[in-house]
């Protein structure tokens, strides 16, 4: 499904693909995801100024992963935050994905792993921490539905609403690369693919230039 939202100057296209991932390929990847949260524990990161903290935890596969703090910000870095090692590698799974769907020619150099649980959401936000932005950004949804939003360029610009569902895959892509999007909340108990329940998003995006 390819979705139009307004923007500032002109409409944005997103692609949403439901069910691009069937049950048994959401439970295997659910799965090497639960042994990298082993390898690599999510943390909580903390706003860059204020030290809020997120109110969701997250972890991430590949060469690098996003992290923020209080004292650094936003950034890209090849070890966890807390135990100094390196980031455990990104399924094959995941490199198929977007070897798939992203048309691009560089691999995915980072996989953020959030985790939602009760109430978390994620406010409105651009993806704008890479060198390069002409790639687009790809997620997966695992485990219960979760209401996502999309807007465009400018924060205040009117914002689309889809139900994003267990083996949902998204694409922010040419001009909403930059659109701003998040989750305003999450729907529990719909899903029984994760056993503590909640939602695990993995968003898969290029950092470097090709």
């Amino acid at each position: 499904m390819v979705y139009s939202t307004s923007a500032s100057l002109k409409p944005l296209t997103f692609r949403h693909l439901p069910q691009a991932l069937d049950v048994a390929a959401q439970r295997s990847l659910a799965d090497e995801i639960g042994s990298i949260m082993v390898a690599a524990p999510p943390f909580t990161p903390t706003m860059p100024k204020t030290g809020k903290p997120f109110s969701v935890a997250m972890t991430n596969c590949g060469p690098l992963g996003w992290v923020s703090d209080k004292e650094r910000g936003y950034r890209y870095q090849e070890t966890h935050p807390i135990t100094g090692a390196p980031w455990p590698a990104m399924p094959q799974a995941l490199l198929d994905l977007w070897r798939a769907l992203a048309g691009f020619p560089g691999d995915p150099e980072a996989c953020l792993i959030n985790f939602y649980g009760g109430k978390a959401k994620m406010g409105s936000h651009q993806d704008r921490d890479e060198l390069d932005l002409t790639a687009p950004v790809l997620s997966v949804s695992l485990g219960d539905d979760a209401v996502f939003h999309v807007g465009g360029t400018k924060r205040t610009d009117p914002k689309t609403r889809v139900t994003l569902r267990s083996g949902d895959v998204l694409l922010l892509e040419g001009a909403s690369r930059l659109a701003y999007h998040g989750i305003d909340r999450v729907l529990p108990d719909t899903s029984l693919l994760l056993p503590q329940g909640g939602r695990i998003k993995l968003t898969l995006r290029r950092v470097t230039h090709t």
